[in-house]
């Protein structure tokens, strides 16, 4: 693994055992980057996602870590079932370890300290995306790892999550998020990933991001 690289994906297939979604797959993410994942609806971004962080493992190939950085995982907030009465605090402290201060820096810091008491469950979507931010910022990571955190929240509550992730970033913690907005991406990453028809393209945004790219990108996706 080189120096400055945290993860590197190695000739990787990624899919489910009777089902290949991505194959082929080699890049690497550098520390104190800003990458968006990218593709069109069932392209595969989820599943390499979740490939990534370990969830699911590759079929082939190899995702390597640099094991001194800590990763953060923001899944999609409707993973944690409504079933389970937690308050944001206790959702916080899930992986602070227990350390209460600290959960309570870490909503201070997402700017959800006055959401401490109340129920996750009966947040707003871009509540609930901030205090899972929160919550990964709890277990002290250089490496955040967010799965669609503008998805299905409005665009005032969109643009703020972004501001805070522009301003983590801007501290030097690594971000790579998974996006369908481009618009977003075009303002904030610096490198993209795009899941198009089994494979992906990886490159700086200034480039994949053009009207033109973009196009091309997703013709490659309707085949």
């Amino acid at each position: 693994m080189h120096a400055d690289s945290l993860l590197e994906l190695d000739n990787v297939t990624a899919g489910y055992p009777r089902h290949v979604v991505l194959e082929a797959i080699g890049f690497s993410i550098q520390r104190g980057t800003f990458t968006g994942l990218l593709g069109a609806n069932g392209s595969g971004k989820t599943t390499l996602l979740k490939t990534i962080v370990g969830i699911i493992p590759p079929l082939r190939g190899k995702v390597a870590w640099n094991r001194e950085a800590p990763v953060g995982y923001v899944p999609q907030r409707d993973v944690l079932d409504p079933i389970f009465l937690l308050s944001s605090l206790e959702v916080v402290r899930m992986a602070s370890r227990g350390e209460k201060a600290w959960a309570r820096q870490c909503l201070e810091s997402t700017g959800t300290a006055d959401l401490a008491r109340k129920r996750f469950s009966e947040l707003s979507g871009g509540q609930k995306q901030r205090v899972l931010i929160a919550r990964a910022l709890a277990t002290r990571p250089d490496f955040l790892v967010l799965d669609e955190p503008t998805a299905g929240i409005d665009p005032t509550a969109a643009a703020a999550i972004m501001e805070l992730l522009a301003k983590l970033h801007q501290s030097q913690l690594t971000i790579l998020m998974v996006s369908h907005d481009i618009s977003l991406m075009r303002r904030h990453a610096e490198r993209v990933i795009w899941a198009h028809h089994g494979r992906v393209t990886e490159g700086p945004a200034s480039e994949l991001l053009t009207r033109e790219r973009v196009l091309e990108l997703f013709e490659l996706d309707l085949g």
